[in-house]
């Protein structure tokens, strides 16, 4: 039976727009999903209805979204609005987050009062695990659950030669493969780290988050070495780590991928292991 979606709008980072969909799940949902995508990612990329999709019929509300500084729009074959992809930023990221848990608790978004769990691929995964950190380290409100798939182990820095010709030319360039588009990515995105060392140290806000994590990546990612998993695994006090056989970047997957199609092997094992290990931590609560 199909899901029904929802499909949203609000006020992200700087005012610019979060676009949205909520999959529902037939009954009273147990909790409410937040799905961050990654870079160059937008919410109906390869796997992510599909998660959606997954979680909803497990009795999750899932929203899945695009970072409001993501570039794309309703409009998926091209980047729309790259000059809001040039002012993208890890605290932009976290903000975006952050105001769709506060879209919730508003009663605008589907999951007031309910169980939080973020779910976020590659860059989102770091996006998750900030927001986590900075709300542990302000002794704000948990979240229930995490889980990250094919997420690196740090925010990124730049080796010697980018730092100089950021230095020189104030941005850098970045092209998509799959619009063919050649995208700037502005100083902001380094000086917003340099300005905040603490905030942006990804393993070290890792420690302070004590919420139950699965830690998913593939052995065979050519994007993310496998080992990130291992290191933020071992960074946080709840995590553990589930490693994909076989399993690359995107977890084998096509895009688009409709809803209902067949998954890989590699994302139908990462399927389970979610639903087996959000199972878990929700029962426990």
């Amino acid at each position: 039976m199909p899901i029904d979606i929802i499909n949203w709008n609000l006020p992200g980072a700087h005012g610019e727009m979060i676009l949205g969909n909520t999959h529902l799940p037939e009954s009273t949902p147990r909790a409410a999903a937040i799905i961050v995508h990654g870079f160059l990612g937008y919410k109906d990329y390869g796997f992510f209805p599909t998660i959606a999709d997954t979680l909803a019929r497990s009795g999750i509300a899932a929203h899945r979204f695009n970072l409001s500084h993501s570039g794309i729009t309703e409009a998926i074959d091209t980047f729309a609005r790259p000059d809001l992809f040039e002012k993208n930023t890890w605290n932009t990221q976290v903000e975006d987050i952050e105001r769709i848990i506060h879209a919730m608790d508003r009663h605008e978004l589907v999951g007031p009062g309910m169980p939080i769990v973020l779910v976020g691929h590659s860059r989102g995964g770091v996006a998750a695990l900030l927001c986590a950190g900075r709300r542990a380290a302000a002794a704000m409100k948990p979240l229930d659950a995490i889980i990250t798939i094919a997420a690196p182990s740090s925010t990124g820095r730049l080796n010697a030669e980018q730092t100089e010709l950021l230095k020189a030319q104030g941005y850098m360039k970045v092209t998509s493969g799959r619009t063919r588009q050649t995208l700037t990515i502005d100083r902001a995105f380094w000086d917003e780290q340099d300005s905040d060392p603490a905030a942006h140290d990804l393993l070290t806000m890792a420690t302070k988050v004590p919420t139950p994590t699965l830690i998913i990546h593939g052995d065979d990612d050519q994007t993310v070495p496998a080992d990130a998993a291992r290191q933020i695994a071992e960074a946080m006090p709840r995590a553990e780590a589930m490693m994909i056989q076989g399993g690359n970047h995107i977890l084998n997957t096509p895009n688009p991928m409709p809803i209902g199609a067949e998954p890989s092997k590699q994302l139908s094992t990462a399927l389970a292991g979610m639903t087996i290990f959000l199972d878990r931590v929700l029962a426990a609560r």
